[in-house]
């Protein structure tokens, strides 16, 4: 395939720091992008699971447990990745509770093609009662009363203390006892019809964001601060900090290690339908 002159590249993430400051070079022509254009394409992780089940995007942040069924129309770029070592998603109460009393109970959940649902069942069965919700009105549900419990994601797993929250379980911590691996949330995925050339490309220009980012420290958290919910600075910049660094550059021979070991687990619980050949491109 030969690249034309100019080419839009849509590209679909999360609008929080951590994806924000992730693309924010490849956004905001910090680096040479060789005439693609990139233009953000802002959804929750799971409005962009979804629409990458039909392929409606050139280059997409997805969780590692939609990937399992998007293989064959998207490759996983070997950059991009958000990696919980020891930590990740939260399951919080608001009176404290231990996991065996969750047990049957109906759990609040930010999408049932997330990670983080994924793990829960890994955790407590496939079985497991949930209601799904966006994933920034879990904690305040969870606050309110109206749920018993919820799975978070993205900041609120720092301050749900402060709202006087309750952790039963880190999914990240719970799946390092299992494993001894980190516990590969997300990814970023480009779809294969692009062909070789451009996806190599594409693959070479994230890693290329991520490292400018890193780079450019305060520059790219300053830009990322806007999608925080109002966050407090130190605690965005703990936060991005978490979720965007080696890992995010290259899995590295661990990260691909967690990768397969958490689709193969998947598949061994029924919780996909069969086991992934995970390829990482660049």
């Amino acid at each position: 395939m030969t690249l034309t002159a100019s080419r839009t590249i849509r590209v679909g993430h999360s609008p929080d720091s951590d994806d924000a400051f992730m693309f924010y070079a490849l956004t905001h022509d910090k680096i040479d992008t060789g005439g693609l254009q990139f233009v953000h394409q802002l959804e929750d992780i799971e409005t962009l699971n979804r629409r990458a089940l039909s392929g409606e995007l050139e280059v997409s942040a997805v969780s590692i447990h939609a990937f399992a069924h998007l293989a064959d129309r998207y490759a996983l770029l070997a950059s991009g990745s958000s990696m919980g070592d020891r930590y990740g998603p939260t399951l919080i109460t608001r009176q404290p509770r231990i996991l065996e009393d969750l047990k049957g109970r109906t759990i609040a959940i930010p999408g049932k093609l997330t990670t983080a649902y994924l793990t829960l069942q890994l955790c407590l069965g496939k079985d497991t009662p949930v209601a799904v919700m966006p994933f920034d009105k879990i904690l305040p549900a969870v606050a309110s009363g109206d749920v018993e419990a919820g799975l978070i994601i993205h900041e609120g797993q720092l301050y749900y203390g402060d709202k006087g929250l309750h952790k039963v379980v880190d999914l990240g911590q719970w799946w390092f006892e299992q494993t001894g691996l980190p516990l590969p949330l997300g990814g970023n995925v480009v779809r294969r019809d692009l062909g070789d050339e451009l996806v190599l490309k594409i693959a070479r220009l994230l890693r290329e964001s991520i490292v400018y980012a890193l780079e450019h420290r305060q520059e790219a958290l300053d830009y990322a601060l806007q999608y925080a919910r109002d966050l407090d600075p130190g605690l965005a910049d703990r936060f991005v900090g978490m979720y965007v660094n080696d890992w995010t550059v290259d899995y590295g021979p661990k990260g691909r290690e967690a990768v397969r070991t958490l689709l193969n687990r998947a598949a061994e619980a029924g919780l996909v339908e069969r086991p992934v050949a995970v390829e990482f491109v660049g």
